[in-house]
């Protein structure tokens, strides 16, 4: 379990190679055709955040531009856009091989007092009475993030349209330190694992599929209240849409208490091949 996050932390632990400009790895595991958007959009994250002094990260949007490799580094170039005295803003430019694979505006934010409301929490299953995904399928890589799924895994195959979406416990395998940027980087990590899925289940689409052809073309994020990605995240998600070959999905983040505190939104390309 430790072995598991550290793997992640070391993977966000990018390599700064002049002012502004970091460089990042991805995992070794041979078997990858691409670059996870997930792991590229973190640490886009950790590269904007080493540049902000003060504040912590509010809103992130990222647009996947070219599919990553991952046999070769990436390099991550920060766009100081603007320090002011309430937000911070950055852009951020993944290159592979002079050429951009991901694009990420963030923006940081001192916190300050103001009016509150929330929407309430589903009422679902304690993620302590749900299996664990190495309970439910044999896993031989590291799994850097605990899913428990509720209901069906979203690869079973099914033989009638699913409804379109899902809710899952995630929290961080391994106990993290007290950096709010290395939680909200985890938790990015972690979001673009399902994210997608719930366009996938009204067409009984799956990844393997040799006549399907989808890719992410964005993630947003909204950061509502501080939290901890070592502790149980309630991830609720849904598709309102899909038509002109994408499919739009969207989602909410929740800590144990009930807490809104995370928004969240994504595009995917959705193309059937013949």
């Amino acid at each position: 379990m430790e072995d598991d996050i550290r793997f992640l932390i070391e993977i966000l632990d990018l390599e700064q190679i002049e002012e502004n400009i970091y460089r990042g790895h991805s995992p070794d595991w041979h078997r990858m055709p691409r670059v996870f958007g997930g792991q590229v959009a973190s640490q886009a994250l950790m590269a904007a955040g080493r540049t902000v002094e003060i504040g912590s990260v509010h809103s992130l949007h990222a647009y996947f531009l070219r599919l990553g490799d991952p046999t070769i580094p990436i390099l991550y170039e920060v766009d100081r856009i603007r320090d002011g005295r309430s937000f911070t803003t950055r852009r951020v430019v993944a290159i592979q091989r002079g050429k951009a694979i991901l694009n990420l505006d963030a923006s940081f934010h001192i916190r300050e007092d103001g009016p509150q409301h929330s929407v309430k929490m589903p009422e679902v299953a304690d993620p302590e009475s749900l299996q664990s995904l190495d309970e439910r399928i044999d896993l031989d890589r590291p799994y850097p993030i605990d899913q428990r799924f509720i209901g069906e895994l979203p690869w079973v195959a099914s033989s009638v349209p699913r409804s379109p979406s899902e809710q899952i416990w995630i929290r961080a395998n391994g106990i993290l330190g007290d950096d709010p940027l290395v939680h909200a980087c985890v938790i990015t990590y972690a979001s673009d694992m399902s994210l997608y899925d719930s366009m996938l289940f009204p067409h009984n689409l799956r990844w393997d599929d040799p006549n399907f052809r989808g890719a992410s073309l964005d993630h947003c994020m909204w950061f509502h209240r501080s939290f901890r990605a070592d502790e149980w995240i309630f991830y609720d998600q849904e598709s309102p849409v899909a038509t002109g070959g994408r499919g739009l999905a969207r989602a909410q983040m929740f800590d144990k208490q009930g807490n809104l505190i995370i928004s969240l939104a994504q595009e995917g390309l959705m193309r059937i091949v013949k």
